[in-house]
């Protein structure tokens, strides 16, 4: 039976992928005490990395929400993974880093990061709510446009 956040990720139309498995040395998540530390998230869907570029450059601010918003789906994945697949375990998403390619000039860093926050609050509703970093990176792992690192409660 589908529990509460499932339910809710169904009627957003959001298929919660399998955790993506680390390419370097690292762990995609790492649980101390009831705080889950969940590694930087790229826009990957399917195994193939979407949303190349630098905002402010070759970018549109649009495609960088876009690109945070699945950066926050892969994020949840790893959530999933950490909760043993029950998502409804998840008592608080604490705090989101996201991580933003874009030109020195470039200053919508928060309004990009907005699409993992927003995915957040309409995924978990209150419990969503978190504390946040929206910073600029002169470049990022594979050219993506955003990385979103997360900190997640659970029970």
């Amino acid at each position: 039976m589908a529990g509460e956040v499932d339910a809710r990720l169904a009627k957003l139309g959001i298929e919660v992928p399998q955790a993506a498995a680390p390419v370097a040395n690292y762990v995609g998540n790492v649980q101390v005490g009831s705080l889950v530390f969940i590694s930087g998230q790229i826009p990957l869907k399917d195994g193939k990395i979407q949303y190349q570029g630098k905002l402010g450059e070759s970018m549109s601010l649009e495609e960088g929400l876009a690109a945070a918003r699945l950066c926050a789906i892969n994020v949840i994945a790893q959530a999933k993974a950490a909760c043993g697949g029950d998502l409804d375990r998840v008592k608080r998403v604490v705090k989101l880093t996201g991580f933003v390619n874009s030109t020195g000039d470039f200053t919508d860093q928060p309004k990009v990061v907005n699409g993992a926050s927003d995915l957040m609050v309409e995924v978990f509703g209150d419990k969503g709510k978190h504390s946040r970093a929206a910073v600029s990176a002169a470049s990022l792992p594979a050219g993506v446009a955003v990385e979103v690192e997360a900190v997640v409660e659970i029970s």
